[in-house]
């Protein structure tokens, strides 16, 4: 039985609207749910965990190589000025690319975190409320963790990129419900879930590689929540609302590959800006990395139903259309695993340890 009829008295709008910067909405019907969407809330809840003690932040991180970055990677690698640098100079730049990557992580985290406690204001359903609430919560972790990361680890941090500063001004300006699910959980997370991917799955480097690890299994859960929600939506569109949520895909989707350069990583050691840019288009390296992190966007858009004309000849501009027929769910599902993995792997460490210790205790004190 719904909500509605168990009313004494009938609200007069079944949406209350309180104008914002778009509008905030309450429902009155608390019955009426989506399995799918209740049963990622459950999970949600499930699945949380505290910075503090599952991240083992006494691991030790080496500021001059936090990653085990090889000096192919390296945007200035094989030009005139790498063979001027000298190690500590090679050194330092690994640093600054580090933590100019893991700072717009941070900065991408604190605006998924405003997006989606606008997700709770705005949207017009409680199930999807009830989710994206425990998706702020995952949102404040994960920027704690980079932040201290960044403090306790690196000791320095960047200003949020020009680019990314712009899209999300972009999802958080639009007065539509749907548009901070499409720019961040579509957009910007499916993007930082392809760059952790990446960093997780080649660093050595144990702290670095806990902390993507852990993070990537929550967002696993984000990006499948505002595909859930999309799918639904957009099939009800016009086709001129879907050709508007294209256009602001294709303007961000560019945005995105225009910030991944590190320009200003480049500009700190005296490289001239459109010099800086200039290394940036010839790397090899940046080439395969800008297009492998469109691997987790590409088939979500699809996947919700934006996948218009003109949107797919952006894609094979940037040369990403083929992402599209990606399988988006074993991407998800094996980032969860490898979560699980490292925790079962990390749990017998410590049981060997502690079975260990109380071996030697008995064998001090029969002794």
């Amino acid at each position: 039985m719904g909500t509605a009829e168990l009313y004494a008295r009938q609200p007069e709008e079944p949406i209350w609207q309180v104008p914002a910067a778009g509008a905030a909405r309450f429902t009155w019907e608390y019955d009426d749910h989506r399995e799918r969407l209740l049963a990622l809330y459950q999970k949600g809840k499930d699945k949380q965990w505290d910075a503090a003690k599952r991240i083992d932040w006494d691991l030790e991180v080496d500021p001059d190589d936090p990653l085990g970055t090889p000096d192919e990677s390296l945007v200035l690698h094989g030009t005139p000025h790498w063979a001027k640098m000298t190690a500590k100079d090679k050194a330092e730049q690994r640093r600054h690319f580090t933590a100019w990557q893991f700072s717009q992580f941070l900065h991408g985290e604190q605006g998924a975190m405003v997006c989606a406690s606008r997700i709770v204001e705005a949207v017009p359903d409680l199930d999807a409320k009830f989710y994206s609430a425990t998706q702020v919560m995952d949102e404040a972790r994960h920027a704690e963790i980079y932040s201290r990361f960044l403090h306790e680890k690196l000791g320095m941090l960047y200003p949020v990129n020009t680019d990314l500063q712009a899209l999300l001004g972009d999802t958080l300006r639009d007065s539509r419900w749907d548009m901070p699910y499409l720019g961040m959980q579509v957009l910007i997370e499916g993007l930082a879930l392809a760059a952790f991917g990446m960093i997780r799955d080649t660093t050595d480097k144990p702290l670095p590689k806990q902390i993507l690890t852990y993070v990537m299994q929550d967002e696993a859960r984000h990006v499948a929540f505002g595909r859930m929600a999309l799918r639904d939506y957009y099939r009800e569109l016009s086709d001129g609302e879907r050709r508007e949520r294209e256009e602001f895909v294709i303007e961000g989707c560019y945005l995105m590959r225009d910030r991944l350069r590190g320009v200003e990583v480049l500009e700190n050691f005296g490289i001239p800006k459109a010099e800086a840019a200039e290394y940036t288009e010839r790397s090899d390296f940046l080439h395969l990395f800008r297009k492998l992190l469109f691997s987790r966007i590409v088939p979500c858009v699809k996947d919700i139903g934006l996948w218009g004309e003109r949107l797919q000849r952006a894609y094979v501009d940037m040369g990403v259309l083929e992402l599209g027929d990606s399988n988006l769910d074993l991407l998800m599902a094996a980032d969860e695993e490898q979560a699980e993995r490292l925790d079962a792997e990390r749990f017998a460490a410590e049981e060997a340890a502690r079975r260990a210790e109380v071996a030697e205790t008995v064998a001090a004190a029969e002794g």
